[in-house]
Order: C-alpha cells, then sequence, then structure tokens
C-alpha cells in the first residue's frame, strides 16, 4: 500500500533569530520565529509524513505550549515522528519532494547540505530527497521578505508485506442458477 502526505509550513522572519533551513545555520541578517528553531523545511516535511501515516500535525505532538520543545532542533522532532511513521506504523519513506519559498537569502549553497542532514535523520539515501527553493517574485510575505514557506510531498510505502490475494476460480463462478458456489 502506498500513501502521499502534504506539508506546509511558514514562519515570519525576525532580527535576532538564527535561521535554519534543512538543519543547516545559514547567516542572514535575520531567522525565523517559533518555539523551536522553526525550521519551516524540516516542518513541512514532518507534517507531509505524519498525513501520508494518517496522523496528526506536528502541533498535536509537539504543541508550542510544552516548554519540552522550546528551542529545540527540528531535526530532533523529524526522528521522533520518523519513528511514529516508520516504526509504529510500518511505512517505509519512498521519496520526498519540497520546496522552500524565499526573496533572501540565496538557498542553492546549502540545498546539498540539507539533503544530507535530512537523509541521515530519516535512514534513506539523498537521491530519495529533493529539496529545491524558489522566490515568490516579490508577492506575498515570502515575496516582500516578511517570512518563509515550505512545502513538501512524501511517499510512503507499507512496509508490512500485504496478504497475497489468492481466489479459487471454482468457488467465484456462477452456475447456471447465477449463484456463487
Amino acid at each position: 500500500m502506498r500513501r502521499v502526505g502534504l506539508g506546509y509550513d511558514i514562519h515570519r522572519l525576525a532580527t535576532g533569530r538564527r535561521l535554519v533551513l534543512g538543519g543547516v545555520d545559514i547567516p542572514f541578517e535575520k531567522g525565523l520565529t517559533g518555539h523551536s528553531d522553526a525550521d519551516v523545511l524540516v516542518h513541512a516535511i514532518m507534517d507531509a509524513l505524519l498525513g501520508a501515516a494518517g496522523l496528526f500535525d506536528i502541533g498535536h505532538y509537539f504543541s508550542p505550549s510544552d516548554s519540552r520543545w522550546a528551542g529545540i532542533s527540528s531535526l530532533v522532532l523529524l526522528e521522533k515522528v520518523k519513528g511514529m511513521v516508520c516504526g509504529e506504523r510500518f511505512f517505509r519513506i519512498e521519496n520526498i519532494d519540497s520546496v522552500i519559498v524565499a526573496e533572501n537569502p540565496r538557498l542553492s549553497p546549502y540545498i546539498d547540505q540539507m539533503r544530507k542532514n535530512l537523509s541521515e535523520v530519516l535512514k534513506i539515501p539523498c537521491s530519495s530527497i529533493m529539496v529545491k527553493a524558489t522566490t515568490n517574485e516579490g508577492l506575498g510575505p515570502e515575496g516582500l521578505g516578511e517570512g518563509i514557506s515550505a512545502h513538501a510531498v512524501v511517499l510512503l510505502e507499507s512496509a508490512v508485506a500485504s496478504p497475497k490475494r489468492t481466489t479459487d476460480r471454482k468457488s467465484t463462478r456462477l452456475n447456471s442458477s447465477h449463484t456463487i458456489q
């Protein structure tokens, strides 16, 4: 059985905060506001994983009102989500496709490290993880430099073999009176 999940996150940019995307500290005069490190890429991926597995969103499991998650690395939370999805729900992550929307800074120099970080936490090859970056062409909060967002799509495959479907053709044929034998 295959399942698809979609995730999205957006956070405001503010001075005095680190900018962390995909677990990479990116030099920039502003960072993202949030209860954890506010890594929108990892948050979008977590929501996609949870959704594909039929679980609630990240706020349900890692409430912003819970002091345990204050300032925590989103990669630590991603590892917990992986355990829920792959350990408890018996799914295997087939692939992840994601995009970060930010007018600034330029993110292409950091994409490979983001993919590597995600690969290490999720224990899947980098070739199964795509991270892209784009601008919003000056439109919306991302385009105005007020925030950064991320979108992610995940494909999960059941790690539990589904039972083989066997059909005895003789037992399902219709006889002349149209009843199943």
